[in-house]
């Protein structure tokens, strides 16, 4: 599980991807990677993110999601994230496994 608070603005998420069956880097760098977040339970997608990692860190399967103003502006609770690459060729890969977060207000 992964933590974030209530409305910050600049927040990163990185993400390592390999593929299963050998441990390999997926190489991303001919690929579109976003990340959607929805409020875990629902099927409404409420945040898109879309990778800015480097060319390098992309060819070591490596994408970073910066969550930008208003991203979190959402209610205390749990929530859950799917990464996915969209390649040059028209491919689509999905990571199979969903991401945790917990995201908990700010102290006001």
């Amino acid at each position: 599980m992964f933590y974030l608070v209530k409305d910050d603005v600049g927040t990163q998420f990185k993400a390592v991807i390999t593929r299963e069956n050998d441990g390999s880097l997926v190489d991303l760098s001919s690929a579109t990677v976003r990340m959607r977040l929805r409020a875990k339970g629902t099927t409404t997608v409420l945040v898109t993110l879309t990778s800015t990692a480097s060319s390098e860190d992309a060819t070591n399967g490596i994408a970073f999601f910066t969550f930008g103003s208003g991203d979190l502006n959402l209610t205390e609770g749990k929530y859950e994230g799917e990464i996915e690459a969209t390649f040059t060729s028209g491919n689509i890969e999905t990571v199979y496994e969903i991401i945790e977060f917990y995201l908990r207000a700010d102290f006001d």
